[in-house]
């Protein structure tokens, strides 16, 4: 059985803050979803060999980069926010594809609809929707992605435009559809789309409001390419 230094260093992360430390320090009171930290060794793989920036260490652009990817590890592994350490629980807020002016989504709210549910949700007819967040829950939307980009969906940031307390910035999303999705086949295209950014951070660095914009039909438009998975062309044995 591996000692619990030896569990430390599995887990560290150089692009998310707080997860090795939080594995060292919480002495079990933090609730993972599955039970333990996560790993990201294949997604941060991915990520080196694909992205297209390499931003200075302690760079304002790393800096944002890390803290966005420290936020969705805890939004998607951690089962409590209460234990969150990169938002601000009373005031977040987060807004998707939203100049409406409706109230966003609060803490608690995203974290039960899940990172994927969150960002898809569309006031689009039913009968126009790629994705369908209603019908998704936390696990089906996570379980719909893995399956699609089994070596990971990446994530970076191309530009940043302007410093905190508003961080502006501009970011692209990639992963190698490689497994079947929603009954499609999978083509094994890269898949990418990029978007922007809006995050209001506290003197802490925490997230207080997200806003995010991008255009969805970049990623579903690859995603339905793959032909029906259909009885005929399952092979059976």
């Amino acid at each position: 059985m591996a000692s619990e230094k030896e569990k430390i260093k599995i887990t560290s992360d150089k692009y998310r803050l707080f997860l090795h430390e939080d594995q060292a320090a919480a002495e079990g009171t933090i609730q993972w979803r599955h039970g333990d930290a996560p790993s990201y060794g294949s997604v941060n793989k991915l990520f080196e060999e694909g992205r297209t920036k390499v931003w200075p260490e302690g760079s304002l652009e790393e800096t944002v980069q890390n803290a966005i990817k420290s936020w969705e590890m805890e939004l998607s592994h951690k089962t409590r926010v209460k234990d969150f350490r990169t938002i601000n629980p009373q005031k977040f807020k987060l807004f998707v594809n939203d100049g409406t002016g409706r109230d966003g989504l609060s803490a608690e709210e995203t974290l039960k609809v899940g990172s994927y549910n969150a960002l898809l949700k569309s006031s689009m007819p039913n009968e126009f929707k790629y994705y369908k967040a209603d019908e998704e829950t936390f696990e089906s939307s996570h379980n719909a992605f893995r399956s699609a980009f089994p070596r990971g969906f990446a994530w970076e940031v191309i530009s940043v435009y302007t410093g905190p307390p508003i961080i502006t910035y501009k970011f692209r999303h990639w992963g190698f559809f490689e497994g079947p999705f929603k009954g499609h086949a999978p083509t094994g295209n890269m898949v990418q789309f990029y978007g922007l950014g809006i995050l209001k951070v506290d003197e802490s660095l925490r997230a207080e409001d997200v806003e995010v914009y991008y255009d969805p039909t970049e990623l579903f438009g690859e995603l339905l390419k793959g032909p029906k998975i259909s009885e005929s062309n399952v092979e059976h044995h």
